[in-house]
């Protein structure tokens, strides 16, 4: 389709019509949902975790599949983009059969498999690109080794602190929103066509935000946000700014990363932190502090924006 349209419109056309496209294909695939979709149990340990209950579960599959199918008829493809697409179906479809399962998935099965499909994602990002790792015009060549390791734990922390964030009416949709865009916006040349990936991945998760802003009536479970974290990873390792990830998800890490800190401490060092807070963060400030869903997707979303402007300032200063 793509090289068809490129005959008689430019490539910014191309995104655009593609944009439009994502957006409407979600809709109408959220609009209509596959009848086979699990239904939410809801969640007694989390803050007003019984109110998702009855809610359609697992729509991450929708907007993954129709993401996927968008690139395919509106993105130049490559050998290397075609393959992290198949992985990005792969985690997609880890999370929906986690999502759809009579009992959920254990931390060490969730694990291997992230471990497996990181191994996979960093080999071959490595097989078509370089180790070097940048920060603004400064370039450190990082031995083949060293980038694998840290290329496969930015893959996990990403698809586990996303994953973590999914708790709130739009709040990992607006997130993750405003951390692709961020990238996309920050790294346009480096990034090249992964940018029309990124904007067509913000247009379907724009549909999906029309069905789970407060009060929501379907939920992308972990086949969403695990998809969702995985790409954002993607995007950083082609950004050649890895580093910035730290800065350009920052809500993200801190919403669901202290949770893990926590657990990891408790759980295999018996060092228990964070006694009076609760995890994800987003249920401690609606408790404790009497935040609001809407106050906490506002919020948290307006400092993620925030902490994107500095990062370009540092970009821009090197």
């Amino acid at each position: 389709m793509y090289y068809i349209l490129e005959q008689f419109l430019n490539p910014n056309q191309i995104a655009m019509i593609g944009v439009l496209v994502a957006f409407l294909l979600t809709y109408l695939g959220l609009k209509f949902p596959f009848p086979f979709l699990p239904v939410d149990q809801g969640r007694e340990y989390a803050v007003n975790g019984a109110l998702s209950r009855g809610k359609t579960r697992g729509v991450g599959l929708t907007f993954v599949c129709t993401f996927i199918v968008s690139c395919l008829l509106f993105m130049p493809l490559t050998r290397e983009y075609i393959i992290y697409c198949i992985l990005l179906f792969a985690m997609m479809l880890s999370g929906y059969l986690d999502d759809a399962a009579k009992t959920p998935w254990s931390d060490y099965k969730k694990g291997a498999i992230d471990l497996i499909l990181s191994i996979m994602t960093v080999v071959t990002y490595l097989n078509f690109n370089s180790s070097d790792l940048r920060f603004g015009s400064a370039t450190l060549h990082l031995p083949v080794p060293v980038y694998f390791i840290l290329g496969i734990i930015l893959l996990w922390v990403s698809i586990n602190v996303t994953n973590c964030s999914d708790g709130v009416d739009g709040l990992c949709g607006s997130l993750c929103c405003v951390v692709i865009a961020s990238f996309a916006l920050l790294f346009p040349g480096i990034l090249g066509n992964y940018v029309i990936a990124a904007l067509l991945f913000v247009a379907t998760l724009l549909a999906y935000l029309c069905f789970n802003s407060k009060p929501s009536t379907m939920l992308m479970g972990d086949a969403g946000s695990r998809a969702l974290g995985f790409f954002i990873a993607v995007l950083a390792m082609k950004s050649g700014h890895p580093l910035l990830y730290i800065l350009l998800a920052l809500m993200l890490i801190i919403d669901g990363g202290l949770g893990l800190v926590k657990v990891f401490l408790l759980r295999f060092l018996k060092i228990h932190i964070l006694k009076n807070t609760l995890t994800p963060i987003h249920d401690h400030v609606r408790k404790n502090k009497d935040w609001s869903d809407t106050q906490v997707v506002f919020r948290f979303t307006i400092f993620q924006v925030m902490f994107a402007a500095l990062a370009y300032i540092i970009v821009s200063s090197f």
